[in-house]
């Protein structure tokens, strides 16, 4: 047991040697009213302050009671300035005879992660190519000029809006990857250059709200594909995913839908009415609640310009319809999709992390769940691969680490196709780094796999959609076979 565990809101750094706390005592303090974390060594109170964290109050404390020194590090890109807010939470330090980590992680794989880090660091794989991002931008202005011309100058016909859908379809998505880039602050030095190109383009290209999507995201990375606390796997009642949800719906006799069969029903209930319908009507009440007025108005301009361009060939009602048709396309199979980490699970009360490679969920979901407009189908991928119930970052103590971790095989098309959001496992490792080089990095994680004995998964891009199908189907077999016999 430490000395000081009762302080509250935090003291400053003092030149008296500050209390020390075992993990026994730290591991107490993971409540919504009483949190605190490890970071380095040190321990935060982090209680009264996480809810003006910038990042969510749930995100940090999904960390609460843990070592959050990896996550720290990964999502933050300017950690001297990050730390000066530190200062008044701490409260303390692990005592001497305590491991660096929590819960019996495998100390020489996080070194080995760190110094893979330090590498990356040192190689410049985190300086953004500005010109890179700035040519994204302009093939996504290219493309929106393109489909306003198709129409304009030959008609509304069939062929002339069925090829401007294409055209909007794919800039709809590569503007949610680009979001993403941005999201992530993964482009810009300075957060405040990133958060106002980011609330640009998912407001006024998407018609979506950064706040929305930093809720939501964040968590995703920081818990991927566990229930209660990654919002990506909420599906809410229409699939179940993974192993152990269609286990548990089954022997509660919970029969929202045939779920036997929800790998035939998914493309008519899922790109459809998902994200088109209710993530859209989601986002909308959420900043409406939130009195959240500034992405409001982003996404109101995105509207406003849609139906100004379009009603004049569509009528208002037709505009409508044509947005939703459009949506409906940008839900193809993208290989960003494939954040592929494992199946969802419930995490037990008091359960903490074992360190996994933290890689992917469709992605928008882990091989995961929608976050932007091609992320309907990506979660899945992830549900049929094996899954601890305890994840935290990065990496995991046996060589099942990777094995819910996927990737899709890189080349420029698939690149293109899925902003580089094949590389799952770069991405989940380094959420920072910019897209242009995670093939840079890749081969050091792979030497990282081999040395730990971690497999590392790469799947053809054709494979991975199949495996949307087999997983949803597995899953659906398992439900039917519980709700029946258990």
């Amino acid at each position: 047991m430490g000395k000081g565990g009762n302080q509250g809101g935090g003291a400053t750094e003092r030149e008296a040697p500050m209390p020390t706390f075992s993990w026994e005592e730290i591991q107490k303090h993971n409540l919504r009213t009483d949190k605190w974390l490890v970071i380095d060594r040190k321990v935060y109170n982090i209680t009264k302050w996480s809810s003006r964290h910038p990042g969510g109050q749930r995100v940090i404390g999904h960390y609460a009671g843990e070592d959050a020194t990896d996550a720290f590090r990964a999502f933050h890109r300017d950690l001297d300035f990050v730390h000066k807010f530190m200062k008044p939470l701490l409260i303390g330090e692990l005592a001497p005879e305590e491991p660096g980590q929590d819960h019996g992680k495998n100390s020489q794989i996080t070194e080995d992660f760190r110094a893979l880090r330090k590498t990356a660091e040192d190689m410049n794989l985190f300086k953004s190519n500005h010109l890179f991002f700035l040519l994204l931008l302009a093939h996504i202005i290219a493309m929106e000029s393109i489909a306003w011309f198709t129409i304009f100058y030959f008609g509304n016909g069939w062929i002339p809006t069925v090829i401007t859908a294409f055209v909007l379809a794919t800039s709809q998505a590569q503007a949610g990857w680009l979001q993403h880039d941005y999201g992530h602050l993964s482009v810009y030095k300075k957060s405040t250059w990133n958060h106002f190109v980011h609330k640009f383009i998912i407001g006024h290209l998407k018609g979506a709200s950064a706040n929305w999507w930093n809720h939501r995201h964040f968590q995703h990375h920081a818990k991927p594909n566990i229930f209660h606390k990654d919002p990506d796997v909420n599906m809410l009642h229409v699939f179940v995913l993974g192993e152990w949800q269609p286990i548990e719906y089954g022997k509660k006799k919970l029969k929202y839908l045939p779920y036997n069969h929800q790998h035939e029903y998914f493309f008519l209930i899922g790109p459809p009415l998902l994200i088109p319908v209710y993530f859209q009507y989601q986002i909308i009440m959420t900043m409406i609640a939130r009195r959240d007025w500034v992405d409001l108005a982003w996404a109101v301009s995105y509207y406003a310009r849609f139906l100004l361009t379009y009603s004049p060939f569509y009528g208002i009602l037709g505009a409508v319809l044509f947005l939703n048709f459009i949506r409906y396309l940008s839900l193809r199979p993208q290989p960003s999709q494939w954040e592929a980490t494992g199946s969802p699970r419930e995490a037990p009360p008091g359960a903490r992390g074992s360190q996994v490679l933290e890689a992917g969920k469709w992605t928008r979901t882990r091989c995961g769940a929608p976050v932007t407009s091609s992320a309907a189908l990506t979660w899945l991928l992830n549900q049929s691969r094996p899954h601890s119930p305890f994840r935290s970052w990065p990496l995991a103590p046996s060589p099942l680490q990777l094995a819910a971790t996927c990737n899709v095989e890189q080349s420029l098309f698939n690149d293109w196709f899925s902003g580089h959001l094949n590389f799952q496992i770069e991405h989940h490792l380094f959420p920072t780094m910019p897209r242009h080089n995670f093939h840079k990095v890749a081969p050091l994680v792979k030497s990282l796999c081999a040395k730990h004995g971690i497999k590392y998964q790469e799947k053809p891009l054709l494979r991975a959609l199949q495996d949307i199908i087999r997983s949803l189907k597995k899953s659906g077999q398992l439900w039917l076979d519980a709700y029946l016999h258990k």
